[in-house]
């Protein structure tokens, strides 16, 4: 069974979880840069001129044994990352043989 797994974080935060990502061994995720949205943390505009506290997405998909240890790894830190993980269910349907 595959997992998808789409984090979202203040866009500062960045490269701490790519680093994490890489200590977790995944090799291989789609970032989205900047994303807005309303949540715990208050609304974030991407295209507001002033304030540039944006968010960023990140989309990876994965093995279930996978996801299991990436998510024993980020869930200490993901309050410090300021934002939420989902994980879900999905299907590899085309392109090159997942690497997980």
């Amino acid at each position: 069974m595959m997992k998808r797994i789409e984090i979202v974080i203040e866009e500062e935060e960045l490269d701490n979880l790519i680093a994490l990502l890489r200590s977790a061994d995944v090799r291989g995720y789609t970032v989205i840069k900047p994303a807005g949205g309303l949540g715990s943390r208050g609304e974030r505009k991407p295209d507001e001129p002033f304030l540039k506290e944006n968010n960023a997405v990140v989309i990876l998909a994965c093995e279930e044994k996978q996801a299991e240890r990436l998510i024993m790894t980020l869930r200490p830190r993901l309050k410090d990352f300021g934002g939420m993980c989902l994980v879900s269910d999905c299907q590899w349907v085309i392109g090159p043989a997942a690497s997980y």
